[in-house]
């Protein structure tokens, strides 16, 4: 067996203290002001425990942007970070909501089981998310023509754009649902 020694001396290594640096950034930022978003989380949503939940989502979710030094107003930030994930949150329960609506008016006979109920809801849940990255008219736009059934020119009428626009939007939220698939 033969041994190699690597001289490193000239390899640069990250300074340990950049590391410290965050997780000192991270504590002074939930001591400074975690109290706070609990406080405002249990008015909003009445209840601790999901209080708790979303102020824990919100830490972890802004540990994760390793971008902890580039927070310049802490309040502001985990306000609207808290905010996205509730509104995620409450479109996930309104989409459940309209699932087992749709299920209840199924014959019992055709009704999924909850294994495939579970995997469609974690479907419509990804296809609402790539939806939401179009503009608030291709959205539209497509959810229209998808569920409404309308023609793009009634389509084009109602959002006061032209028929190749909403041609040009239906393509965009296809993109979307086949990078869903």
């Amino acid at each position: 067996m033969r041994i190699i020694i690597i001289d490193v001396s000239e390899r640069r290594v990250p300074a340990p203290s950049l590391l410290q640096d965050e997780q000192s950034l991270a504590a002074s930022l939930f001591t400074g002001h975690g109290r706070w978003l609990l406080q405002r989380l249990v008015l909003r949503l009445c209840n601790k425990a999901e209080a708790q939940d979303v102020a824990s989502e919100t830490f972890v979710r802004i540990l994760h942007t390793g971008r902890l030094a580039a927070i310049r107003e802490p309040r502001a930030y985990l306000g609207t970070v808290a905010k996205s994930i509730l509104l995620q949150q409450w479109r996930r329960r309104d989409l459940e909501r309209a699932y087992c609506e749709t299920l209840a008016l199924l014959p019992e006979a055709v009704q999924p089981s909850p294994e495939e109920r579970a995997v469609l809801l974690e479907s419509l849940e990804r296809l609402a998310r790539a939806l939401d990255t179009l503009s608030p008219k291709a959205r539209s736009a497509f959810l229209m023509s998808q569920l409404d059934g309308l023609t793009y020119a009634e389509i084009a009428a109602r959002l006061g754009v032209s028929a190749s626009m909403v041609r040009q939007y239906m393509a965009q939220g296809l993109r979307c649902c086949l990078a869903v698939a």
